[in-house]
């Protein structure tokens, strides 16, 4: 069967909008896992592509195979029951907690570039993601469809902005001094662990809609390529930005310096990469409860908003900094485990 690109495109959409969340866009996460270690950093990115792109697609084939419909099932399935359930309660928490820091994050956008109140931030974008949210799947496809190309446009442009001054040699291979070597070393693996385990939530029930094992391997490497790419040129650009940690939206600022005509455009893209992650967050958490709440997915969707709401009024650039690494270390068990059970299961249960 040939692969259908059509469906390889959704597929790398949402698999780039999972990730892309609020620290992605906003590079605040960029910068706390390979930004602040310069050179080094950008060598972790490349380690971290490979471990998208293969491991990606491993996961989505995986959950073809085994005929799951969620990453609850999915776990189970991989994990066992007990085992299983203990990690679906726990990514479950932390997958609110990723959420809380997406609403947090679009709250920030209207606070600081717009001027407005960020509890009003965070209520405009839950409405608007709720009316994306109770179209199903073809509402998650259509927002990634339309927003991940824009994004990939501007983080090439902001990249080529920052380094058009002549001194790219010098900021692409600037490496601030480094306190230990194990940190940037294991980033990679912790960041991509992080975003995978999470990003379950939507791949597992994509693939399962999609059900074409060609289509899916095409759609998860083409979505590995893409996100590669966006972490190098978003790093290259904040590299380029003085004093980086002082902003809760470098990316906004650096946009600012150096295309300010385009800012008010990036803004909005800036946006549309959080929502599309929201959205991609909601559609996974409602997944998971819906098997244990018989209630319609209008009041499941309340329940969880109104949850991340409170959450997302904990400063954004403090929540980000303590959740996403602590997030990161709990998810590398996952991502070994899932490399470790993948031929035993395999062998055993497809021969």
């Amino acid at each position: 069967m040939r692969v259908k690109w059509s469906g390889a495109i959704q597929i790398s959409a949402v698999y780039i909008g999972t990730v892309v969340g609020a620290g992605f866009a906003t590079g605040r996460e960029i910068y706390e896992f390979f930004t602040k270690y310069g050179f080094i950093g950008l060598l972790s990115i490349l380690t971290a592509g490979i471990l998208f792109i293969f491991t990606g697609t491993k996961l989505m084939t995986m959950a073809l195979k085994s005929g799951v419909r969620s990453y609850e099932e999915f776990n189970i399935f991989i994990f066992g029951k007990k085992a299983g359930h203990i990690l679906n309660i726990l990514f479950f928490f932390m997958l609110l907690g990723v959420t809380s820091v997406m609403f947090s994050g679009a709250g920030a956008v209207f606070e600081e570039q717009l001027g407005m109140p960020k509890a009003a931030g965070v209520l405009i974008t839950m409405a608007l993601a709720l009316a994306v949210l109770l179209g199903g799947i073809k509402g998650l496809f259509a927002v990634n469809v339309f927003v991940v190309p824009i994004m990939i446009f501007f983080s090439i442009m902001m990249c080529l902005m920052s380094l058009k001054g002549g001194e790219a040699a010098a900021v692409i291979f600037n490496s601030p001094p480094l306190t230990n070597w194990w940190e940037p070393a294991i980033s990679p693996f912790l960041y991509t662990a992080f975003n995978l385990a999470l990003s379950q939530a939507v791949l597992v029930p994509v693939a399962s809609d999609i059900g074409d094992e060609k289509t899916i391997k095409a759609g998860a490497i083409l979505g590995g390529v893409f996100l590669t790419l966006i972490l190098i040129t978003s790093h290259l650009s904040l590299i380029s930005l003085p004093q980086i940690g002082m902003y809760e939206i470098p990316t906004a600022e650096i946009m600012k310096r150096f295309a300010e005509h385009f800012y008010w455009i990036y803004i909005f893209v800036l946006y549309g990469e959080i929502f599309t992650s929201v959205i991609g967050n909601m559609f996974g958490l409602e997944r998971q409860l819906k098997s244990y709440l018989k209630l319609r997915p209008l009041l499941i969707f309340l329940l969880l908003f109104l949850s991340a709401y409170i959450l997302s009024l904990i400063d954004y650039g403090s929540l980000l900094s303590y959740l996403y690494p602590l997030f990161g270390k709990i998810s590398l068990a996952f991502l070994v485990l899932l490399w470790i059970r993948e031929k035993k299961i395999m062998k055993k249960t497809f021969r």
